[in-house]
C-alpha cells in the first residue's frame, strides 16, 4: 500500500513538473491526506486566489516556481521559488498569485483525541 499517491515512487523528479498552470484556474494534486497530514501541490494562474480561511493544523508552504503572495493574520509575505512560510493553525490566511506560480502545501493536524 502506498501512503503517498498520484506521484511516481522510486524516481528522482522535480515537484514543480508534477502540476501544470492552467489559465484562469487553480490546479491541485493531492499527494496524501489523512487525520495527521495533508500534502498537496498547487499551480495558480496569475490573478487567482484562495480567500481568507483558517485551518486546525499548521500549514507550511514551499514555493516551487514563480512568486506568490500570502497573507497571514493581516501580515503580507511575498515568496519566490525555494522560500517557505509557516501559517500557524487557527490564524486566518489567504493566497494570491501575483504571477503564475506553483507551491507545495503541507498541513500537520493536531492529534485526534
Amino acid at each position: 500500500m502506498n501512503y503517498i499517491k498520484n506521484i511516481e515512487h522510486e524516481a528522482a523528479l522535480f515537484l514543480k513538473d508534477e502540476v501544470s498552470v492552467q489559465a484562469g484556474q487553480i490546479v491541485s494534486k493531492t499527494l496524501t491526506q489523512n487525520h495527521h497530514i495533508s500534502i498537496t501541490l498547487f499551480a495558480f494562474s496569475k490573478g487567482e486566489e484562495i480567500s481568507s480561511h483558517d485551518s486546525s493544523g499548521d500549514a507550511m508552504v514551499l514555493v516551487l516556481e514563480g512568486t506568490g503572495q500570502f497573507t497571514v493574520d493581516g501580515s503580507e509575505y511575498v515568496l519566490s521559488a525555494g522560500e517557505t512560510l509557516i501559517m500557524p493553525a487557527k490564524k486566518p490566511h489567504a493566497v494570491f498569485a501575483k504571477e503564475a506560480f506553483k507551491m507545495m502545501l503541507t498541513v500537520v493536524f493536531p492529534p485526534v483525541s
